[in-house]
């Protein structure tokens, strides 16, 4: 998913200083006044206690040469070749990160419905915007298991003056396994994978003559005038690293990860002593840096909703440059080719600066992101207004739109009147509407209620959408208010 790095700890790892002496855990005794006290119990050096490889590496690390930055924590937790959430080899039958024997559930492997209401979005930006001559690139950032591509091309197909001049399908992924998965539903299992320059490449299985392009980093994409990119973000920027500050009377400090101390402490259950572990807290911890460190230097001071919390004492606030950088790179190709779209579709903020957001999922469970490192999903809200404020900024022939609700956007494009629809061609399907038929019209009911709900649980009100297109006088997107316009084939 993510763009992989190689990591620097692995080489670090190879100059660390000598281990310290082991520190033994200790056992609890009595003293002659009836208070329990401690001793040390020896145990044997290899049986110190790490939840994951991962996290001794970086507990290495960090004894080494002291805390890192809360964005260079997320990047190997997530991608690093030690281990990372997205990187990490999974063993065969144990699934991947999705569905309900994973940790999370996204939209896609709801309900069929969203990736296609994603494809009528693409197709209708390209009936508005299309350009004779011209090579379309279908785009998507971590693309999961490749349900939403599956379901959006489907629907592109359905078009086919626009499917004919596809060039091809590009999906950016860092992880193999979920190449591998991506792979098997969109080019087939037996399908072999040929490597290109950067890459990875084969054919569609729907559509031979279009080839599926894997690429590491969005960088690698071609780009010339006469390419026009529609490019999908879905869950995609929520999981880019984070720079965490907090305003202090001597400015801006950054917050840093720490390892947490080692030592246990005792607890009394039922009138016994125990020594409870760092096995059941995170073995990692946020602290302030006691000095200005280049990130609270340079992120602060580039927008202005930043320098007026400089006001607010104690105001925390998130600065993702990772996202920053992304978001300029996609307004430039849609801006230098005078075509195309990007459509975000995530989980943050519409006009406040995000603190504290910082979490980890694991099981379907929100859990401390500083526990089992390469284990736990980690993953931040995303600031939307630093994204528009980005993609203007990077290019003058840009517009954006949004963010709107996730309930609003999709309810523009008809998802009640294509759920509906479905469940009328189930029931034509067999006259008899039996337990397997009822079974789908629940699901397609429960996945529209989850996708567009804004109760506790619902989708629609914590999911945002927003769009970068061409220049165009600001007549606004289908989704944002806007309507179908152009040829249709």
């Amino acid at each position: 998913m993510k763009c992989r790095i190689k990591s620097q700890l692995k080489l670090l790892s190879t100059h660390l200083r000598p281990p310290k002496p082991y520190l033994h855990p200790y056992s609890a005794v009595t003293s002659r006044h009836g208070i329990h006290t401690t001793t040390p119990t020896p145990e044997a050096p290899d049986k110190a206690s790490y939840s994951t490889s991962l996290a001794r590496y970086l507990t290495e690390a960090i004894e080494a040469t002291g805390p890192i930055s809360l964005a260079a924590y997320m990047r190997q937790c997530l991608v690093s070749d030690l281990g990372g959430y997205y990187t990490a080899e999974r063993q065969v039958g144990a699934g991947d990160q999705f569905g309900q024997k994973g940790d999370f559930i996204t939209s896609p492997e709801i309900s069929q419905v969203f990736g296609e209401l994603i494809g009528i979005w693409v197709v209708s930006e390209w009936m508005r915007q299309r350009r004779s001559g011209e090579k379309i690139q279908i785009i998507e950032l971590g693309p999961g298991r490749g349900t939403l591509m599956s379901d959006l091309w489907r629907t592109v197909l359905r078009f086919k003056t626009m499917a004919d001049s596809v060039e091809a399908i590009y999906l950016v992924e860092a992880s193999p396994s979920l190449r591998g998965a991506q792979k098997a539903l969109l080019c087939g299992p037996e399908t072999k994978i040929r490597e290109i320059e950067n890459g990875f490449s084969c054919q569609s299985k729907v559509s031979p003559k279009i080839n599926i392009i894997w690429y590491e980093d969005f960088s690698f994409i071609p780009q010339d005038k006469d390419r026009t990119p529609y490019i999908i973000a879905h869950e995609f920027f929520d999981a880019l690293p984070i720079h965490a500050f907090t305003n202090t009377d001597n400015g801006w400090r950054e917050l840093l990860v720490d390892a947490s101390s080692r030592k246990g402490q005792f607890v009394a259950k039922n009138g016994v002593s125990k020594l409870e572990t760092r096995s059941n807290t995170p073995e990692f911890a946020l602290t302030l840096a006691n000095a200005p460190t280049p990130h609270s230097i340079l992120l602060p001071p580039l927008s202005q909703r930043y320098k007026d919390l400089e006001k607010l004492k104690d105001a925390t606030i998130e600065i993702s440059p990772e996202s920053l950088g992304l978001m300029e790179k996609i307004s430039q190709k849609i801006g230098e080719a005078g075509a195309g779209a990007a459509l975000i579709i995530d989980y943050g903020t519409s006009d406040t600066v995000p603190a504290n957001s910082l979490h980890g999922i694991l099981k379907h469970k929100i859990c401390s992101p500083f526990s089992r490192p390469g284990e736990v999903d980690v993953s931040a809200d995303v600031d939307f207004t630093a994204l528009a404020e980005q993609a203007i900024k990077a290019s003058k022939k840009v517009e954006v739109h949004g963010p709107v609700k996730q309930s609003a956007f999709l309810g523009m494009l008809g998802i009640k009147e294509r759920t509906e629809f479905l469940i009328c061609e189930l029931k034509k399907q067999n006259n008899r509407w039996g337990d397997g038929n009822k079974d789908k019209e629940k699901a397609l009911r429960s996945g529209h209620d989850r996708l567009v709900g804004e109760h506790a649980g619902g989708m629609g009100a914590i999911y945002k959408a927003l769009a970068v297109v061409p220049v165009r006088d600001g007549r606004r997107p289908v989704g944002f208010g806007g309507e179908v316009t152009g040829d249709q084939d």
